[in-house]
């Protein structure tokens, strides 16, 4: 049995994960998918001092009040930095690193570094968002969708869990200086569907930080897998798992 500890990105809630929760569990597997601070059930919280320092606390603590070890921490869009900063923390405690279609961070970086883009979001946030939130990406024609997502219902289910972003989450960079942390296995899994305009992937290097061959899986749909092909990414996380 492994443990997984999944983590949404941007805009999202841990809500986006309930179609591959129970075909985790019912593999045999823990399974933990949290909403981060200003999110879901935690959407309260939402304020200009959130930032990706609070969505690591956020992780770390889960892990610390749970007692988890030899985690599987997954981490979706934005959410790599997340799981980047989170594993330097607690090196210890993580079993492997998956990066979901994520931003895949070097140390110092922010998410304008890694994703250059995200830099007309902040100035959509200064001109619409009052300065420090910035709202969802729209809904375009298919085959983009929403995140990826063009079934009507399942947009329709997704809008449900969408809210702004502060800023403060794209500035703040990410901390990688833990030498420990490099000997933590990871996987990266892309999504290989219609990609917008503007967004980038860097090219996974063939050899992982703890010498390893990299792992590199690909997934034939858009940005938001979990919704999209829940059972095609459950298998793949369970492989990791074993």
């Amino acid at each position: 049995m492994s443990t997984f500890l999944l983590v949404h990105g941007a805009w999202h809630s841990g809500r986006c994960w309930e179609r591959v929760v129970p075909l985790l569990e019912a593999a045999g597997h823990r399974v933990f998918a949290p909403s981060l601070t200003g999110y879901g059930d935690r959407a309260h919280l939402l304020g200009p001092e959130v930032g990706l320092d609070t969505h690591v606390e956020d992780v770390v603590g889960l892990i610390h009040d749970e007692d988890l070890t030899e985690v599987v921490l997954v981490g979706h869009s934005y959410a790599g930095l997340v799981i980047s900063s989170a594993a330097n923390q607690v090196p210890d405690r993580i079993g492997h690193l998956v990066y979901l279609d994520a931003m895949v961070p070097e140390h110092g970086e922010t998410a304008v570094d890694v994703q250059p883009v995200t830099r007309n979001l902040i100035d959509v946030a200064v001109t619409s968002g009052g300065g420090w939130r910035v709202p969802p990406l729209p809904e375009m024609p298919p085959p983009l969708g929403l995140f990826g997502v063009t079934e009507p219902a399942d947009v329709a289910w997704l809008r449900t869990m969408l809210s702004d972003q502060p800023v403060r989450c794209l500035q703040q960079p990410v901390r990688l200086d833990n030498p420990a942390v490099n000997a933590i296995a990871r996987t990266h899994i892309h999504c290989v569907g219609a990609t917008p305009e503007g967004i980038t992937r860097r090219p996974v290097p063939a050899t992982q930080p703890n010498g390893s061959p990299a792992t590199v899986r690909e997934l034939p749909t858009g940005h938001d897998c979990m919704i999209t092909m829940p059972a095609e990414l459950s298998e793949m996380l369970v492989k990791v798992g074993l």
